[in-house]
């Protein structure tokens, strides 16, 4: 069995691969900065208990991470508990996707691996779109290579950013209202959060089209994925665990080399 954990800066997602590369179990957890290895461990061991998996199974490790400090006391978790050193995926080691950018070792792991598993899904060229702490546009073009990427800030932070720096604006839940108008509070803040994060994919999308080429598939993960592609026809395939899944392919592939 193949675990892949990608550690983001809001969330860290763990995804269990049986050896027919069936995703078997997926679990989430706050990135804590100050996790101990022995919480990492006891942790993850209770995850797999509780879906009923020997730790025992788990033959190789993958990881992720955005989250430099996390690193160390996830690695020795890992060791300790599973005994199984984890193999860190960066864009520096990794060898599955040619990366343009003007600095290619600096891109950051997640995208990197989600552009892997967009390529495996939706094939080049491609706009593999995450709606995560931030919103990420990669752009792969038609030779399969990751040409570069646009940001933008997250939904979320969006919405805690507006309610910070207001006196009387409330937490929302980011869903369509339904109606661009809103007619309260509520509503006028998700209609500006939510068809204003439709408005920037389909542009975005666009732009990118226009360089990559019309054909260009859209594949979309990320909590808020589904919300904005219900919103919106230029999103193609929504995939929650995309990086989990590129984390697999380049596993593979390494293993093959």
């Amino acid at each position: 069995m193949l675990l892949c954990i990608d550690v983001g800066n809001t969330e860290t997602k763990l995804g269990a691969f049986d050896a027919a590369g069936t995703l078997v179990g997926t679990w989430r957890v706050t990135t804590a900065r100050r996790r101990t290895a022995d919480e990492y461990g006891v942790l993850f061991a209770a995850f797999f208990s509780a879906a009923k998996f020997s730790i025992g199974e788990i033959e190789a490790i993958v990881v992720s991470s955005v989250v430099p400090v996390v690193d160390r006391p996830l690695a020795e978790g890992c060791e300790k508990y599973f005994g199984v050193r984890p193999t860190f995926f960066t864009a520096a080691t990794q060898r599955s996707i040619r990366v343009l950018t003007d600095r290619p070792t600096e891109v950051g792991s997640d995208l990197i691996a989600g552009a892997i598993g967009a390529v495996a899904f939706v094939g080049a060229p491609s706009i593999v779109i995450n709606f995560g702490t931030a919103t990420t546009f990669g752009a792969i073009d038609n030779a399969g290579a990751y040409a570069g990427v646009a940001i933008a800030t997250g939904l979320q932070v969006s919405l805690d950013a507006l309610v910070g720096r207001t006196a009387k604006l409330p937490q929302v839940a980011l869903v369509a209202p339904g109606t661009p108008i809103g007619r309260d509070t509520v509503t006028a803040i998700q209609a500006g959060l939510v068809y204003g994060a439709v408005g920037q994919t389909e542009e975005l999308v666009r732009r990118m089209r226009a360089v990559l080429g019309a054909g260009a598939r859209v594949i979309a993960s990320g909590g808020m994925a589904p919300v904005v592609a219900a919103e919106t026809a230029v999103i193609d395939r929504v995939e929650p665990n995309l990086v989990l899944q590129g984390l697999r392919a380049d596993h593979l592939r390494a293993a093959r080399d």
